[in-house]
């Protein structure tokens, strides 16, 4: 009796392990100022020369970071906005077999950050008149 017992628990031990050791749970976080279409491709999907308002802006972009005017008084929108990221991949698995004791862990980190910098300058109309954008990776 004693010894079904204890395969029966030696089994159970082993399926355990195997079901901790093959779950594996990526997280990614991921910080931005706010969810918006401030990427390359949001600006050059958006933004047309004699033709977007500044109320279509505020709708895409939302508010800019420095409103100012140029030296002719044209009003001067900047945004910038920066994000990091960091993936930790891996696993953690903790099990234990009867008396013996075993744990494992496994865990990788990658973090990167991304900085977008638009600035749009407006007639005075309030249309857009020129804008030059810069992303960069690090």
């Amino acid at each position: 009796m004693f010894h079904k017992t204890l395969i029966a628990l030696f089994s159970l031990g082993c399926a355990v392990v195997l079901l901790v050791s093959c779950a594996s749970t990526p997280r990614a976080d991921t910080s931005q100022d706010e969810p918006n279409m401030l990427t390359h491709g949001g600006v050059q999907l958006t933004l047309r020369t004699g033709q977007t308002t500044q109320v279509e802006i505020l709708e895409a972009f939302g508010a800019p970071n420095i409103a100012t005017l140029d030296a002719s008084g044209h009003e001067v929108w900047t945004y910038r906005r920066h994000a990091s990221v960091t993936r930790a991949s891996g696993s953690d698995a903790y099990f234990n077999i009867l008396i013996f004791g075993t744990s494992g862990s496994s865990r990788e980190q990658n973090s990167s950050s991304r900085t977008m910098t638009l600035i749009i300058k407006f007639d005075e109309n309030n249309v857009v008149y020129d804008f030059r954008s810069r992303s960069s990776s690090f």
